[in-house]
């Protein structure tokens, strides 16, 4: 298909599509720069407020369950007011979520410091949907394009995020204070690109006519095999990528390395996430999203056997950039797939819906980590129970794509 083939309305609907692909770029680039920082320092965080060591991830965790439980409310509500004000309260929930972890370490109450942690999921769950909000006017050549360009927004916030933890960890007497007080300022400033998103505007008639055509129920959606599989790699992705990363700074100064060393393998980790971004949507158009998700899982599987074979600085590198790439053809596939398997009038369901499931999981792996990481005899047992536990699950979601692969297509085009 060429552009010589769009309607005029795909046309237009593209141009929209491209301005507002620079503007969510930009978001991901400066708001996304506090996941990464807050991922890096929030187990270590944990860590040092905590009562129990095994609970040290739970902060992490509580910001997945935030996200995972917002979703529900913040997909319907930007389908009927839109996309800008959803992304305006993601930002101030990452800002009143980061002030009030930073109040929680400063008074060393791990209470208030967990509800900090989900309060920011908030953000997370705003940051999510930046990457259908770039579908939304693209004609159907150009979305996996858009939502890949968005996604490689990551990889500027995974240069700045990872190094302003070097920064502002002892920026202040109480270590990771400033990191907080710092993604306050990052949400404030944010804020404003929002100001400039072109995106379609619920009505009166659009709101009426979604009402009188709701299109399937939860059940029905996910009795569509496009939409269950679609969801099934998007949460095995997603969640062994977050049960692998959260180990991860535990795992380095465990072994022996230091806070700056984790912060510069969380770095590398998140830029070989985004990184493939560039071309991503591009390998999807030309080979297909079940192509890429099953490539994406296969590097997944590969991640845990290079993280089994040692504990050295060089083998948690490999391992977390492989973990990024694996993540980015899972999840981004898994995106695309789900974008081309509902209507337009369905799309606040199922992708609040996919949302809810895909960090719902995440929030298990993060809390899984914490248990995992501690019920080893020593780091290196802990870290080595993580990547083992990764085997089921990526079975799970390889066997999906297989039966979706097999199944006749008029069954479900």
């Amino acid at each position: 298909m060429t552009d010589a083939t769009l309607t005029p309305e795909e046309i237009e609907g593209d141009r929209r599509a491209k301005r507002n692909v620079a503007v969510l770029v930009m978001a991901q680039a400066i708001l996304g720069s506090q996941m990464p920082m807050i991922f890096t320092v929030g187990g270590l965080a944990g860590l040092m407020i905590a009562p129990n060591p095994a609970l040290a991830t739970i902060p992490i965790s509580l910001i997945v369950f935030g996200s995972m439980t917002t979703a529900l409310w913040l997909s319907p509500l930007m389908q009927h007011f839109g996309r800008r004000a959803g992304f305006f309260i993601g930002a101030a929930g990452g800002a009143t979520g980061a002030a009030v972890s930073a109040w929680g370490l400063w008074t060393d109450s791990f209470a208030l410091f967990l509800v900090g942690a989900y309060i920011t999921g908030i953000y997370m769950s705003a940051q999510g949907f930046y990457r259908f909000a770039a579908a939304d006017t693209a004609s159907e050549k150009f979305r996996p394009k858009a939502i890949s360009y968005v996604m490689a927004g990551g990889l500027i916030s995974a240069l700045i995020g990872p190094q302003m933890v070097k920064f502002t960890t002892d920026a202040t007497v109480i270590p990771f204070v400033g990191t907080y007080a710092f993604v306050v300022l990052i949400n404030l400033v944010g804020m404003a690109l929002f100001l400039f998103l072109d995106l379609p505007k619920p009505t009166a008639h659009t709101r009426a006519a979604a009402k009188a055509n709701r299109g399937r129920t939860h059940a029905e959606l996910l009795k569509d095999p496009r939409i269950s599989v679609a969801i099934i790699c998007g949460m095995v992705s997603y969640a062994l990528m977050n049960l692998m990363m959260t180990s991860t700074p535990l795992a380095v100064v465990g072994c022996g390395f230091t806070t700056g060393s984790a912060a510069d393998v969380v770095s590398a980790h998140v830029v070989a996430m985004f990184a493939p971004s560039f071309v991503t949507g591009h390998l999807i158009a030309r080979f297909g999203a079940m192509r890429i998700v099953a490539l994406g899982l296969f590097l997944l599987a590969l991640a845990g056997g290079v993280a089994l074979t040692g504990v050295e600085l060089y083998q948690f590198f490999g391992a977390l950039v492989l973990l990024g790439v694996g993540w980015n053809f899972g999840f981004i596939g898994a995106t695309a797939m789900l974008t081309q398997a509902h209507e337009p009038h369905e799309r606040g369901r199922v992708q609040g819906m996919n949302d809810f499931l895909v960090f719902g999981c995440v929030t298990i792996a993060s809390l899984a980590s914490g248990f995992l990481m501690s019920s080893g005899a020593d780091t290196q047992a802990g870290w080595t129970a993580v990547n083992i536990a990764m085997v089921p699950f990526l079975a799970l979601a390889g066997g999906a794509l297989i039966w979706l692969a097999m199944r006749p297509k008029d069954l479900y085009a």
